[in-house]
């Protein structure tokens, strides 16, 4: 389900993905076919590690991103949970056929 809400979203974000909801920051980018499938992406990553080990795996790396890159922007991009859905969000029939744990490949360093 999307939802719009510009007080959820983090400042400097667009949209915000906790299973099984998507925030969006403007209604707008319910329009925007490769903003909603860099979003879903994020919803099959939730789903395929049960939704709580997801956050638990996503925070730790970013911590461990921040202490390798030294910058809040480049230790987000550089998650690999994020490193897939942006690589991979222009792709509209990606998830379709998809890998199961996909992201684990972009685990390894490629500096965006």
């Amino acid at each position: 389900m999307i939802f719009v809400s510009k007080y959820l979203v983090p400042n400097g974000y667009l949209g915000l993905t906790l299973f099984p909801f998507v925030f969006l920051k403007k209604k707008e980018l319910k329009q925007d076919a490769v903003f909603i499938n860099h979003e879903r992406i994020h919803l099959k990553q939730q789903l395929e590690l049960l939704v709580i080990p997801f956050y638990f795996w996503y925070v730790i790396e970013f911590v461990f991103r921040l202490f390798q890159y030294k910058k809040w922007h480049l230790a987000y991009r550089n998650i690999s949970f994020e490193r897939e859905a942006y690589l991979q969000e222009k792709k509209l029939e990606y998830i379709k056929n998809r890998p199961f744990w996909a992201f684990l490949k972009y685990l390894r360093r490629h500096d965006f």
